[in-house]
C-alpha cells in the first residue's frame, strides 16, 4: 500500500487509528495486536506472494535472538550470531544478488546458468538489515529477552516498514511497551497530520513533476546538449531528495498519530559543505548503521590516514551494493569512497575552502553521482556526464533549429528566434520553473525537522491553514495524475 493513495488517506489510515484507539484504551495490548494485524495488512497489499517470507523472517530472528539472549557467553552465542547473521545475508542475496551474479558469470563465461528475475520482495533491505542490528545488539547484552509482542510491532509497524526510517530497538520496543502511548494526545495527532501533509506535498505536487522530466531523460539517453543534461540530473537530485524526505516526513507524521517517534532521517543534506556532512545529514540512519558495524569495526577513524581511506572505501562500496544489484550501484558506492578518502587527506592538510566554493563543489560532487546512481548503466552515465560538461555543445535540438540563423532575411531571423523561444518554452520551461521553485525550497527554506519541532507549529491558525493548504493541494495533485506513482527506495 502506497502513502500517496486515497485508499491510504481516506480509509486504511483513519480506521486504523479509530480501531486502535478504540481497542487500546480499554486494553493496550490488544490494541497492539490490531496494529501489528493491520501493518501485515499494509504490507501484503502491495503483492502477498511474500508475506510469509516477511512473517518467516521475523519469526526466525526472534527466536534466534531469544537463543542468543539465553545462552551463556562463549562459542555457543556467537554460533547462534553467526548463524542468524549469514542465514538473514544468504536471503537477502537470493533474492537481490543472484541474478546480477550470474549474468555477470554468463558475461564472461560460456557457463549458462540460468536467468534469474526476481521480483524484489518489499523493503527486504530494510527489515533484513534492521533484525540484523537486532541479533548484534542482542550479542552485545544491550538486548534482554523481550515480548513477541513487542518485537513484532517493532518489525512490522507500518509508518517506517517499506523504506524507512531504519529503526533500532533501543529507541522503539521501550516506545511500544510504554502504556500511556495508548491514550490520545492531540498535540502528536496535529502535527502527525501536518508533517505527513508536508511530506505528502514534497511527494506528489514535487517530486513526481520532476521524476517525469528525469525518466524521459534517463530512459530515452541520447547525446543532450549542455542545457538539458544539466536539467536531466536535476531533475532526478532534486525528485530523489523529494521522493524520500518525503516519505520519512510521511512515515514520521504516520507514527506520531500513534504516539510514536520515528527518528530523523535527513538534515538538509544539499546545503552541506563536504561530503562527510552530506553523509551525516542525507539517509541519516543508514549512515548510522554503516558506520556502527562496518566502517568502526574497520578501525573507523582511529588509524593511520591511508588505513582510513581504506575503511572509507569498504564502507561506501557496501553502501553501494546495499542500494541495489548494478554495476551502477557499485561504482557509485566507490565514486563516494573515493570522494569522502580525498576528503579525509584534505581536511588532514587543514587548509579550509571559502565556503560558498566548498557547497559548489559538494553538491556537484553529489549531482553527478546521482547520475551514475540513476542511470540504467554505466555507458548512458557517462554520455549524461560529458553532455553536463558541454561534450555535445549547447543543446543539439535548439542548435539545429539555429542553423537557419543569419542565413536569411532579418523577418526570417526574427521568426526563427521566436520559434526557438516558444519551442523551448512549450517544451521545458515547466519543468526549468518546477526546477528553480525545488532548489528555492532545499536551500533558502526551514527543513521539515524545524517546521515539526517549532513551537509557531503547534495548534493555531497559521498551521490549521497551511496544513489544509498542503493536504487539499497534495490530494488534488494525487488525482489529477494519470498514473500511480510509487517511492524511489522500493526499489532498494
Amino acid at each position: 500500500m502506497l502513502f500517496n493513495t486515497n485508499v491510504f488517506i481516506f480509509l486504511f489510515l483513519p480506521i486504523t487509528i479509530l480501531i486502535y484507539f478504540l481497542v487500546s484504551t480499554k486494553k493496550y495490548s490488544l490494541g497492539k495486536y490490531i496494529l501489528i494485524a493491520c501493518s501485515i495488512l499494509f504490507y501484503a497489499w502491495w503483492d502477498i506472494r511474500y508475506l510469509p517470507l516477511f512473517i518467516g523472517s521475523i519469526l526466525f530472528n526472534y527466536l534466534i535472538g531469544y537463543f542468543i539472549a539465553s545462552s551463556q557467553p562463549g562459542k555457543g552465542k556467537k554460533a547462534f550470531l553467526i548463524f542468524g547473521i549469514s542465514a538473514n545475508l544468504l536471503v537477502l542475496f537470493f533474492y537481490k544478488y543472484l541474478g546480477f551474479l550470474f549474468s555477470n558469470i554468463n558475461s564472461i563465461f560460456p557457463a549458462n546458468l540460468p536467468s534469474i528475475n526476481f521480483i524484489l520482495p518489499l523493503a527486504i533491505s530494510f527489515f533484513t538489515f534492521q533484525q540484523i542490528e537486532y541479533l548484534i545488539d542482542t550479542f552485545k547484552g544491550e538486548v534482554k529477552k523481550g515480548k513477541f509482542q513487542s518485537y513484532l510491532l517493532f518489525v512490522t509497524f507500518f509508518p517506517h516498514l517499506i523504506a524507512g526510517p531504519i529503526t533500532n530497538h533501543k529507541s522503539m520496543m521501550s516506545q511500544f511497551d510504554d502504556e500511556s502511548k495508548r491514550l490520545i494526545n492531540y498535540d502528536n495527532i496535529f502535527r502527525g497530520i501536518f508533517i505527513f501533509a508536508l511530506g505528502l506535498a514534497k511527494k506528489v505536487v514535487l517530486a513526481d513533476p520532476l521524476g517525469h522530466f528525469a525518466n524521459n531523460g534517463f530512459n530515452n539517453m541520447s547525446e543532450y546538449g549542455l542545457i538539458e543534461s544539466w536539467m536531466i540530473s536535476l531533475s532526478y537530485t532534486l525528485q530523489l531528495y523529494f521522493d524520500f524526505s518525503g516519505y520519512s516526513d510521511m512515515a514520521i507524521g504516520a507514527a506520531l498519530l500513534f504516539n510514536i517517534k520515528l527518528p530523523i532521517n535527513f538534515d538538509s543534506p544539499y546545503k552541506s559543505l563536504n561530503i562527510a556532512e552530506f553523509w551525516r545529514k542525507w539517509h541519516i540512519t543508514l549512515g548510522r548503521l554503516l558506520r556502527l558495524y562496518i566502517y568502526f569495526p574497520l578501525g573507523g577513524s582511529r588509524v593511520s590516514l591511508p588505513r582510513n581511506c581504506f575503511n572509507l572505501m569498504i564502507t561506501f562500496l557496501v553502501c553501494g551494493i546495499w542500494h541495489g544489484a548494478g554495476w551502477t550501484f557499485i561504482v557509485w558506492g566507490l565514486y563516494h569512497g573515493i570522494g569522502s578518502a580525498i576528503h579525509r587527506i584534505w581536511a588532514s592538510s587543514k587548509f579550509q575552502m571559502p565556503k560558498l566554493a566548498a557547497w559548489f563543489l559538494t553538491f556537484n560532487f553529489v549531482n553527478i553521482g546521482w547520475v551514475i546512481f540513476r542511470a540504467p548503466n554505466l555507458h548512458d552515465a557517462l554520455v549524461l556526464i560529458k553532455g553536463m560538461f558541454g561534450a555535445y555543445g549547447i543543446d543539439l535540438e535548439y542548435a539545429r533549429h539555429a542553423v537557419l540563423l543569419g542565413t536569411d532575411s532579418p523577418n526570417t531571423l526574427i521568426a526563427n528566434i521566436l520559434n526557438i523561444v516558444l519551442q523551448w518554452f512549450s517544451n521545458d520551461a515547466v519543468y526549468f520553473g518546477i526546477i528553480l521553485i525545488s532548489l528555492v525550497i532545499v536551500f533558502k527554506q526551514r527543513n521539515s525537522n524545524y517546521l515539526l519541532s517549532n513551537l509557531t507549529y503547534k495548534i493555531n491558525s497559521r498551521s490549521v491553514m497551511l496544513t489544509a493548504l498542503l493536504f487539499v493541494l497534495s490530494i488534488l495533485f494525487i488525482n489529477v495524475s494519470t498514473e500511480e506513482t510509487h517511492f524511489l527506495y522500493f526499489n532498494f
